[in-house]
């Protein structure tokens, strides 16, 4: 591997990191309705501050032995865990886009999103309009700002992601209410705009692997639930795990798809 990839890939999965612990506050506080701003994050047991140093990603906590330093208080390794994977999903952009900077650090940001609906999604049901109502018009404006520095960025594909896959799932929202929130709707906007900035095939490969993972996905829930029909799926992260295989594999898909039938 050249020098100049795995030092930008070190300093995103680092930066991944740092924002990765700034996630973790986001997950436990927007579905509370709490501010993600202050106070600082504190011990869920005897509520002290804690301190910098005690706040460092993944490492912080693995010296601490997954406890606070004051009580004792055992701290839940989601933590760690959501900064890890936020870390690798950034060294995941920077591969992936590395010949375009403006594009890595844009699509890096994106999974940092979706992590975050996709964990809030699972644990509360929900998918927070604090979180998407300011993304889209955020990534609408770094997506401008991109083709301005003659970025390889569509923004005709991604006006017509956002419509296409919302609107497609807004239709699928009113004919089977029960099945589709209207969270799930605004959050396929998102995608659209986000992927159609790449290529319309990313949309379309997006949705089809996002409804596959769901149907596959949401039927081993309800099994393991063992309520059957009763069983309330999220759907928010099989979108979003269908959208990040879109971003890397989504191409290829595209490409084998057309090839088969031609």
């Amino acid at each position: 591997m050249d020098s100049s990839v795995l030092e930008l890939a070190v300093v995103f999965f680092l930066f991944g990191l740092v924002v990765g612990s700034f996630l973790t506050v986001v997950v436990y506080r927007v579905p509370r309705k709490e501010s993600v701003v202050s106070p600082r994050s504190r011990c869920p047991g005897c509520g002290r501050q804690i301190a910098a140093y005690d706040n460092i990603p993944v490492l912080s906590w693995v010296l601490l032995r997954g406890r606070c330093r004051h009580c004792s208080a055992q701290i839940s390794p989601r933590y760690p865990l959501t900064e890890l994977a936020n870390g690798l999903l950034w060294l995941a952009a920077s591969l992936r886009f590395g010949d375009e900077l403006f594009v890595a650090v844009i699509m890096a940001c994106f999974f940092s999103v979706l992590l975050a609906v996709s964990l809030i999604d699972a644990e509360h049901r929900i998918i927070p309009n604090a979180i998407l109502y300011p993304a889209v018009p955020v990534f609408a404006v770094l997506l401008v700002a991109g083709r301005l520095l003659e970025a390889p960025v569509d923004l005709f594909g991604a006006a017509v992601g956002l419509l296409a896959f919302g609107g497609g799932m807004l239709l699928v929202a009113v004919i089977y209410p029960k099945g589709m929130g209207i969270g799930d709707v605004k959050l396929a906007g998102f995608l659209g705009l986000v992927l159609g900035s790449l290529g319309l095939e990313l949309v379309a490969v997006a949705a089809f692997l996002g409804f596959m993972l769901g149907a596959v996905g949401g039927a081993a829930l309800m099994a393991f639930a063992g309520k059957g029909r009763k069983t309330v799926v999220p759907f928010g992260p099989f979108l979003a795990a269908g959208a990040g295989a879109s971003v890397f594999v989504g191409a290829q898909i595209a490409d084998w798809y057309g090839g088969f039938f031609n």
